[in-house]
């Protein structure tokens, strides 16, 4: 009896430790992928099609965040459409698009809020918080999707999400693979770079909280076993 609690103890203990490991890098890194993870699940469970993660489009979406600063109501309410020039003269450039894969943007979702939201807060609370929004991410001409992310110093946080018609692996394409951008400040889908430092800590807070609830119920349990043994 008693060699069978013990045995249950270390079950549950390294239970506890895979489970706060898988949490941990669930949202590690960059939270724009979980991001178009979250759009996928919405869309395919309105039988609409998977949209392919675009690093071209992902990093376009971030340098058009960056262009939103300072334009984020106290409602959150924001007023930032780039011109079409913007594009392929300033946000292209910058990514090192290559002008001849450049697509057709479909569509796109702009918000922000006062302080860093995870992704599903994030999806809820700022992409999705009307029809119009829904009604442009479950449009069936898109085939791609590329989300950037920023948060201003003491100051609030911008989301972008940009859709297109284009073809996997054949608009937006980044020179080298994307070895050539330089990413200073926030983070974009499709790319393996992290957030930078200021996003990370936010995001980081996020995956504290969330193990230091598994620890708590782990100790919990492990507490139960040991009186289970006297």
């Amino acid at each position: 009896m008693v060699k069978r609690l013990c045995c249950s103890g270390w079950l549950v203990f390294s239970s506890c430790l895979l489970l706060a490991a898988l949490v941990s890098s669930k949202h590690h890194g960059n939270p724009a992928n979980d991001l178009v993870e979250i759009i996928n699940n919405n869309r395919t469970s309105h039988k609409l099609s998977k949209l392919n993660d675009s690093p071209g489009l992902g990093c376009m979406a971030l340098q058009f965040a960056k262009s939103c600063k300072g334009n984020c109501s106290r409602n959150g309410t924001i007023n930032c459409t780039p011109s079409e020039d913007e594009f392929t003269e300033v946000f292209a450039p910058n990514c090192g698009v290559e002008l001849p894969t450049f697509g057709t943007i479909t569509g796109h979702i702009v918000g922000c809020h006062s302080k860093y939201l995870e992704p599903s807060l994030a999806f809820i609370n700022v992409l999705v918080g009307n029809n119009k929004a829904l009604s442009i991410l479950r449009n069936k001409s898109h085939n791609e999707v590329g989300i950037g992310m920023v948060g201003v110093h003491k100051g609030p946080f911008f989301w972008t999400v940009l859709f297109s018609s284009g073809k996997t692996n054949s608009t937006f394409v980044l020179e080298n693979r994307g070895a050539g951008i330089q990413q200073k400040k926030g983070c974009y889908s499709g790319s393996s770079i992290p957030c930078s430092a200021g996003q990370r800590i936010k995001a980081d807070s996020v995956i504290f909280n969330n193990v230091m609830i598994i620890g708590c119920l782990c100790a919990h349990l492990l507490q139960k076993l040991y009186f289970n043994l006297l």
